[in-house]
Parts: structure tokens; sequence; C-alpha cells
């Protein structure tokens, strides 16, 4: 009952921007290491297929190396951009777990009656 394909689908945009969330900050402790070129978090494509396929928990995420250009360093992290992407990630979180919430509510609620 408590597996069904919302929820599961919410459990993997949590993973997923958690995920996201562990890769920036590391992109952002590497951004003075020489030759280091940033991470990039994957998930909502094959998130949104796996949903409409009804298979929610096979969606994967990826993560890769950025193939933005880089700095004389070799280094291609840009903290702007790592902020952002630091903010929206947050926010998307957020929304993920209200909505996580929301659907608990709505099972309290039936229970109570």
């Amino acid at each position: 009952m408590l597996e069904d394909t919302t929820q599961v689908a919410l459990h993997g945009a949590l993973a997923g921007l958690a995920k996201r969330q562990r890769v920036i900050a590391d992109n952002i402790a590497n951004i003075n290491t020489p030759g280091f070129l940033a991470g990039r978090v994957d998930f909502e494509d094959a998130l949104r297929l796996a949903v409409q396929a009804g298979e929610p928990a096979d969606a994967d995420i990826t993560t890769a190396r950025s193939l933005e250009p880089t700095r004389e360093d070799g280094n291609n992290v840009n903290l702007d951009h790592e902020v952002l992407s630091n903010i929206d990630t947050g926010l998307r979180y957020q929304t993920m777990l209200r909505a996580t919430d929301d659907k608990f509510g709505l099972l309290r609620a039936v229970i109570r009656g």
C-alpha cells in the first residue's frame, strides 16, 4: 500500500536530488583543484520515462563529468552555476518532501475516517 507508483516516484526524485546536492558540494569543495571537472547529476528524464512505463523504481541516477570549457588550470567549476543549481535543487527537494508529507497526510485522514 505504501509502495504505490507515486510514492516510488517521489522517493526516486528525492534520491536524485540528494545525489545532486552531494555532487554540487563536491564541485564547490574542489573549485580550486587543478584539473577537476565538475560533476553533473541527471535523473529527471529517466524518472519521467520510468513513471510513464509504470516502473518508477527502474529510473537511474547518472553522474557524469561536465564537458564545459576549463580554465587555464584545467578546472571547470563555475561558482555562480553551482550556487544557483544548489538553490534550485534545494527548492525542488523541499517540494518533493512536501508532496510526500501531503500524501501521508491523505493516508492518515483516510485511516482516521
